[in-house]
């Protein structure tokens, strides 16, 4: 939905129409002059959620940054209500997670300017910044595809948007390969309380009808373990009969999780920082931009549900293994046969087979991979990066990123990293 363009440029009280099929959100803008100071934001974000905090973890980064904000806060869950000190509270913006109707309209008659960072509420009509679902389930396809898989699940949650989209996106990329995909979707609250059992019997019938080997996408960290627990009942191993992978990398989730679970890095703590400096725009009177602002994911938590390939050959897992755990070490395709038994040859034609790519590929695909975590995450020199992921120099490290990704290393820096205030290197 199109936002009015005057949207936040007001000098005195007025009431502004945000208009859908669905919903029309009157919003008193409270255009007060601002008291000397520095601007007072409300954040209406959960902290049960690795989501929620990486978003507070981001708005706090901008607040550090180009504040200074006082930010007023209290922990809360995704449902509830609006608390009861904001609804006469005097500040100047606020960054909220609209998880209904309801509280969206509570929100609106606050009256001051808001970012949404969650999304299901689109109707509400307010700016919204959020991840790039698209972009995750593309992410999570390539990095299951690459491990020789042809088989696919996705388990879902029913009527959430965020999870069709992701449903949605890896149902093309596979339909572009010409690749199955099974899909089942679950209520919201299906993995909690009494119902937990009956659910993960579900589930392991549908384990029990995919085509194995097989690799399965759950839309949120929070399906993991109910998902991992269903494979189990139905005796399917993972990773080499069913390998998983989810979304958000919520790290003690994932640790606990048996065994643990490889994850999508989404970018919410982008999307926290992105939207604490839409915020500001809007506080300074500026409109509101016309579409959703997207952040990129920031890469994948390979975990042991995704370590080994689900492929009937032990040589070439065991291959795989020792590229993941010495390939930043500058271990080259001698080295790996030998730990695997096997001749160089032999080796190199098991991959060609069943990975249509060379041994050495494999070894700069697991360098460029911790190269780009660095890269994103990290403000390390780019020459330090080199020699911490095994490329000799930072040239040869520029080259080969180049080619695989086209564009380079500083580039997608700028592109991808968490703004900081220290510059890219290189």
């Amino acid at each position: 939905m199109r936002l009015p363009v005057n949207f936040c440029r007001f000098s005195v009280a007025t009431v502004t129409f945000y208009r859908t099929a669905k919903m029309v959100v009157a919003v008193k803008l409270k255009r007060r002059p601002r008291k000397s100071g520095p601007p007072r934001v409300a954040l209406l974000i959960e902290t049960s959620l690795a989501s929620g905090r990486d978003i507070l973890r981001g708005i706090a980064r901008f607040a550090r940054e180009r504040g200074p904000w006082s930010l007023h806060y209290e922990p809360r869950s995704l449902e509830q209500s609006l608390p009861r000190w904001l609804r006469d509270w005097e500040g100047d913006g606020l960054i909220a997670r609209l998880q209904n109707r309801r509280l969206a309209e509570q929100v609106a008659a606050v009256g001051v300017p808001v970012v949404d960072v969650l999304g299901v509420a689109p109707e509400a009509g307010f700016p919204l910044v959020h991840v790039n679902d698209a972009a995750i389930a593309r992410l999570a396809a390539e990095h299951l595809l690459e491990r020789g898989i042809r088989s696919f699940g996705f388990l879902g949650i029913a009527g959430e948007n965020w999870s069709e989209r992701r449903r949605d996106a890896l149902l093309a990329r596979l339909r572009a390969a010409s690749l199955p995909c099974l899909v089942l979707e679950i209520p919201r609250h299906a993995s909690t309380g009494s119902t937990w059992d009956r659910v993960e019997e579900e589930l392991a019938h549908w384990v029990e009808r995919l085509p194995k080997p097989a690799g399965v996408m759950v839309s949120s960290d929070q399906l993991g373990p109910l998902f991992l627990a269903a494979c189990r009942r139905a005796g399917a191993d993972v990773p080499h009969e069913v390998a998983v992978i989810g979304v958000d990398n919520d790290e003690p989730l994932c640790e606990v999780c048996n065994p643990p679970l490889s994850s999508v890095r989404a970018g919410h703590e982008l999307v926290g920082y992105e939207a604490a400096r839409l915020l500001g725009r809007l506080m300074d009177g500026l409109p509101p931009p016309r579409e959703p602002l997207l952040a990129q994911p920031q890469g994948i938590a390979t975990r042991l549900s995704t370590e080994s390939l689900a492929l009937s050959d032990r040589q070439v897992i065991a291959a795989l293994r020792v590229i993941r755990e010495q390939a930043t070490l500058g271990i080259g395709v001698d080295e790996v046969a030998r730990r695997c038994g096997l001749s160089r040859s032999v080796l190199q034609r098991r991959f060609r087979r069943l990975l249509q790519r060379s041994v050495h590929e494999e070894i700069l695909r697991a360098r460029l991979e911790r190269a780009r975590v660095l890269i994103a995450e990290t403000s390390l020199p780019l020459a330090e990066i080199a020699e911490q992921t095994g490329f000799r120099h930072q040239e040869y490290l520029g080259a080969v990123f180049k080619a695989r990704f086209h564009q380079t290393p500083a580039r997608f820096r700028r592109q991808y990293a968490l703004p900081s205030g220290t510059p890219a290197a290189g």
